[in-house]
Formats: C-alpha cells, sequence, structure tokens
C-alpha cells in the first residue's frame, strides 16, 4: 500500500512538471533579463453591463466575460530597450482613434519604467508603464507564475481596464 501511495505521487509530480510552460530557472532567468514573450489565450473585460451583453449575443458565445484568443497571434514582448504590444481590445473606450486599422492595443515603446519583484510563493510581479506613445499612456501589470503562466492587467487613461491570461516564453533566437 506505501508503495502504491509513493508511486501515486510520484506519478503527478512528473504530471504537473510535464504541463508547466517552463521550468523556474527559464522563468527566473527571462524575468531577470527582460526578455520574453506574453502570448495572450484569453481576454477578460473588466466586467460591466455594456460589454457582457454584447459578448452575450455574439455567435457561440456562452455568456460571461472571458473571451478565447487561442489561434490568434496577440502578444506582448518585452526587450531591456523596448516594449511591443499587439492585443485587443474589449470594452469602453472613451476616446476612440480615427482610423479603425489602429483599435486594439498596438504600440511601441522605448521610454518606459520596469519595475520587478519577487513574492513568497515565488511568483513575480512586474510592473511597466510606457511614457512616449502620442495618444495614450499604458499601466501594465504582468503576475507570471513560476512555471510561466501569466496574467496581464492593462490600465490606461482613455479605456476601461482589461486582462489577459497566457504564458510566458523566451523569445526565439535569431
Amino acid at each position: 500500500m506505501k508503495h502504491l501511495k509513493l508511486l501515486s505521487i510520484l506519478f503527478f509530480a512528473l504530471v504537473a512538471q510535464a504541463f508547466s510552460q517552463t521550468d523556474k530557472q527559464t522563468t527566473a532567468k527571462i524575468i531577470a533579463d527582460k526578455s520574453y514573450i506574453f502570448t495572450a489565450n484569453t481576454a477578460m473585460p473588466m466586467a460591466n453591463q455594456d460589454v457582457s451583453q454584447v459578448l452575450r449575443n455574439l455567435p457561440g458565445s456562452q455568456g460571461g466575460g472571458v473571451i478565447n484568443l487561442s489561434g490568434a497571434a496577440y502578444d506582448f514582448t518585452v526587450t531591456p530597450d523596448s516594449i511591443v504590444a499587439y492585443l485587443p481590445y474589449y470594452g469602453r473606450a472613451f476616446f476612440a482613434p480615427y482610423n479603425p486599422t489602429e483599435g486594439g492595443i498596438k504600440f511601441k515603446s522605448k521610454d518606459f519604467s520596469y519595475t520587478q519583484s519577487k513574492n513568497k510563493k515565488g511568483s513575480y510581479s512586474v510592473n511597466i508603464k510606457t511614457k512616449d506613445l502620442k495618444s495614450e499612456n499604458y499601466q501594465m501589470v504582468l503576475t507570471v507564475s513560476e512555471k510561466g503562466y501569466a496574467t496581464l492587467m492593462v490600465n490606461s487613461n482613455n479605456r476601461q481596464p482589461i486582462n489577459f491570461s497566457g504564458i510566458l516564453s523566451e523569445p526565439k533566437k535569431k
């Protein structure tokens, strides 16, 4: 009986490791190096009645506030000298661009503040504030687990906040 219990614990530990995005060392390295890509899998507009009503009316929607982004190439790339965002936006914008192709959260910033911290449980919190964008500047909080799963919260003066869930990965070597 003891052997069966030990084998089942070992099995679950191996399965948990197999499903993780990165290992602890890789996550720590890419956060410290400021060199990673956050790939968004879901978007969660901050709950508000208008957005929820529109989401309920979309084909295939099950209601609620989570939008599946699987299969789309929405990402947020951080390097030591720049930040590039290509993310969708769902929610209320208080100021909209004239050009409809400029919607979403799309920018490249070279002037930004970047602070990071590690909590007691091993997850990381990264705060980023852009300073050089013409139309609006963003404040982003990226929370990353040791295994590479992450949540990105984006705030702006001109829009309601939105959260994204996804994974963190190393940039591909060129």
